[in-house]
């Protein structure tokens, strides 16, 4: 861990002030590193893991007939945060050696003609469970992320993906209503992790009536949670982790002094002693395991929710100490699992880590309600 925190200062984003207009504060080599694992699967068709509801034969073919805009990167949730990985480092590094072929790719994806046959393909019949939540909430995050950077060719891909964008609203606005429990896992299923990324996009859009619906269900699944049984964590093919999934969603919901009351019912194991060995990062056994790299991806993302949970708390919070060991340890151990050698990683591993490094979810919008 030592050797690795060394890298730190080149990798870690500059403070939740910054602009994702300015370049953050980590190397430009990693962002083209990053870049270039996203650049390597936006079109790759195969090896390609579809979810697919068949009506009639009418419905066979590949991939890149039935969801032409989002096809790559082994699945089409990947596809979608592959994409939206392009758009944001080409927003941080505009004048990157990668930004040339990572607009074409987006020039190439994301046109109005594929979009709206992928807006099509969402709402035929036998399809209302297709990606949900998981892969709609990322198409959110890609659809701020457009909207968000001014620059002509983004708002012109913003306009191309609004009806996409509008049926996942849609599809996740009458689904939410009916969902009666939350979904406690560490995959694609997390009901926690999808809502705090809905809750960003409707902040960042000031799409009010959704915020409203995200923040209401997430009172009512989380508000009255107790003593989360983090020992539990992992199970074997996690990429998320349902207590800090959770917390990371609730500093967006609650005011800050009523989230740090929480946090102490719902994590009662944090130290206050600044012992940094409560949560300790995970491993891998077979990095080229579609399911078994999961685990390199939950590092990553226990990384950021443990900054998120950092970021909200007072400069005077005893357990801020152990917290920020946690991430720190656990963005070391995430960051030195992104290589691309294996696709079964390298397809979706960059955007998480593009996710953390840039501290997406830590932002004027995306901050904790108290705070607004």
């Amino acid at each position: 861990m030592k050797v690795i925190a060394l890298l730190l200062p080149i990798l870690i984003f500059a403070g939740p002030a910054a602009s994702a207009d300015k370049p953050p504060d980590f190397d430009l080599k990693t962002a083209d590193r990053f870049a270039k694992l996203a650049l390597a699967c936006v079109h790759k068709e195969y090896p390609n893991k579809i979810s697919h509801f068949l009506n009639s034969d009418a419905d066979v073919a590949p991939p890149r007939k039935l969801t032409p805009a989002f096809y790559g990167c082994y699945d089409w949730h990947s596809s979608v945060h592959g994409h939206w990985l392009l758009v944001r480092l080409v927003r941080m590094f505009p004048n990157a050696d990668f930004v040339p072929p990572a607009r074409e790719a987006l020039r190439q994806s994301l046109t109005a003609d594929d979009v709206a046959q992928e807006a099509a393909y969402l709402r035929a019949p036998g399809r209302s469970s297709f990606e949900r939540p998981y892969g709609l909430a990322w198409l959110l995050q890609l659809a701020s992320e457009l909207r968000e950077w001014d620059d002509p060719q983004a708002k012109e891909m913003a306009a191309n993906i609004r009806p996409l964008e509008d049926a996942a609203i849609e599809r996740l606005s009458s689904w939410l209503p009916k969902l009666s429990n939350p979904v406690r896992i560490g995959e694609h299923d997390q009901s926690a992790f999808a809502l705090a990324l809905m809750l960003d996009y409707a902040r960042s859009t000031q799409h009010q009536e959704f915020a409203d619906l995200v923040t209401s269900k997430a009172r009512q699944f989380y508000l009255n949670d107790k003593n989360c049984p983090l020992a539990y964590e992992p199970s074997g093919e996690d990429f998320l982790s349902p207590c800090l999934g959770e917390a990371d969603l609730m500093r967006r919901v609650l005011p800050v002094p009523e989230f740090s009351t929480w946090l102490r019912a719902f994590l009662p194991q944090i130290p206050t002693t600044g012992d940094g060995s409560w949560l300790q990062p995970v491993v891998s056994p077979d990095p080229s395991d579609p399911k078994l790299a999961h685990l390199d991806g939950l590092n990553l993302s226990r990384a950021w929710m443990l900054e998120g949970v950092s970021s909200v708390l007072s400069k005077d919070d005893k357990r801020l100490l152990a917290i920020d060991f946690a991430a720190e340890a656990h963005k070391d151990a995430g960051l030195a699992a992104v290589t691309g050698e294996h696709y079964e990683g390298g397809h979706w591993l960059g955007s998480f880590a593009v996710y953390l490094v840039t501290r997406r979810g830590i932002s004027s919008h995306a901050s904790n309600a108290g705070k607004q």
